[in-house]
């Protein structure tokens, strides 16, 4: 996965949405953090790996696909915001977690980035939603492509006044 290709395109993306949202010098830090818990909350929904009480399956793949670079938006977008685009993702050991422990390190991840700010805990929150990608038996391509898809919708969607 390239991502100076995806922090660039969500910079794009970010900087047109400030301007036309007259939002350019605010701190949307707070923002974005819940935007992204609500986007991975609506991936676990979508994956329903947590109804333990309902016999009902998963979405499609495409959709929690989509549900999943919609929270890879907001996770590029925390680290243009830190100024922390030149992170190096390790490689995080999920094999032995469930998708719903996978999904709880994420917010607890989302949690210690709100209290620390550190480069540390955007480069552990972004490790472990790689790993939530890679549960979900995503390949980086297939992640990568669904980002340029959805972020050419989000263009559309300003256009049309979203």
């Amino acid at each position: 996965m390239n991502l100076n290709k995806l922090f660039t395109l969500q910079q794009t993306l970010n900087e047109r949405i400030q301007t036309e949202h007259g939002l350019t010098g605010y701190d949307l830090f707070h923002e974005q953090l819940l935007a992204l818990k609500v986007e991975i909350g609506e991936l676990a929904n979508e994956t329903r790996c947590f109804k333990y009480w309902s016999k009902k399956g998963p979405s499609p793949t495409t959709v929690i696909l989509e549900e999943y670079v919609d929270g890879l938006h907001f996770v590029l977008t925390l680290g243009l915001t830190l100024r922390m685009t030149d992170v190096e993702i390790k490689q995080m050991d999920h094999e032995t977690n469930t998708l719903t422990e996978q999904f709880l390190l994420v917010f607890r991840a989302i949690s210690e980035l709100e209290q620390s700010r550190t480069e540390q805990a955007f480069r552990t929150l972004f490790s472990h939603y790689i790993a939530l990608g890679e549960k979900l038996n995503f390949s980086t391509v297939e992640i990568e492509k669904a980002y340029l898809d959805k972020n050419k919708v989000n263009h559309q969607r300003q256009d049309e006044g979203y």
